[in-house]
């Protein structure tokens, strides 16, 4: 009798444990960060980045991510790859983007492709593609785009999977003007791959904060090394001085369940040298 009171009680823990872990993947969470220094300069670039939506495990509605951002002003929004897994989950992506379009966006939408994007292949693939697209969104595959802010060049460098092989960053950089370099990515784990290329400030996703990091980070048993050895699993980060951040992702993988972290959306405040700083350095 014993036995089966401790084996109830067991079982009732773990069915709350679960239901927490589930409730946390609708409880998404507003991170603002703030890079390098602008009291002195022409102000901040302010990026709206969210990465690993995971269409077929995400809580987050497009009215809930709206209500969410509707009230900050946007600069540009990065989306840092990993949007799906299956074909028949291109349809639920339009709402999303159009949801991040309301937010009306000064300079775009731009977005890389990560390594479950690459299941689809073919016409599904070239259908995800062009979804974004449609929506206005500039899709990046190992190369840049140049805007001005400020009376400042500003590269955004996509720069295509790590993870399944697909980055050339030479060619991601072949268009590279004297500017500040913002580089988008999905897998973090290039970063040290990256000392003979100069960016400002790099952001990433991949890694879901571990989704599941409970005694340790369970999802990133087989997704990195180097960053992870040093216990660079989500947030800011910098390797040899150069900054990155890590997106702990909207949405899930596997079970739809998080312990030990939350969904994430993110609002870079990048800083702008004034351009007085900006021709001095080239």
């Amino acid at each position: 009798m014993t036995f089966f009171f401790v084996f109830l009680a067991i079982l009732s823990l773990l069915a709350f444990v679960i239901r927490k872990a589930h409730r946390n993947t609708y409880e998404a969470v507003l991170h603002k960060v703030q890079v390098g220094r602008s009291e002195d300069g022409d102000g901040a670039l302010r990026i709206l980045q969210l990465s690993d939506l995971h269409l077929e495990k995400l809580s987050i509605t497009p009215d809930d991510l709206y209500e969410k951002l509707k009230e900050e002003a946007i600069d540009l929004i990065a989306l840092t790859g990993d949007f799906l897994d299956r074909e028949e989950s291109i349809a639920k992506l339009g709402p999303y983007l159009a949801a991040l379009n309301a937010l009306k966006p000064t300079y775009g939408m731009y977005a890389v492709f990560g390594n479950h994007d690459y299941v689809l292949q073919g016409e599904p693939f070239a259908r995800l593609k062009a979804t974004l697209e449609a929506h206005g969104c500039v899709v990046l595959q190992n190369e840049t785009k140049t805007i001005t802010v400020n009376g400042q060049t500003v590269n955004i460098i996509g720069i295509d999977d790590f993870y399944t092989g697909r980055s050339d960053i030479e060619k991601a950089y072949a268009g590279v003007k004297d500017g500040i370099n913002l580089v988008l990515t999905h897998d973090p784990d290039i970063v040290p791959h990256m000392k003979d290329y100069h960016f400002d400030y790099l952001l990433s996703g991949h890694f879901h904060g571990g989704q599941i990091h409970w005694p340790k980070p369970y999802h990133l048993a087989k997704m990195s090394k180097t960053l992870t050895e040093r216990n660079m699993i989500k947030g800011y980060h910098e390797w040899e001085g150069k900054p990155f951040y890590i997106n702990e992702g909207l949405g899930q993988t596997g079970v739809n369940i998080r312990i030990g972290s939350k969904p994430e959306v993110t609002l870079h405040l990048l800083a702008l040298p004034s351009r007085r700083e900006a021709v001095k350095a080239v």
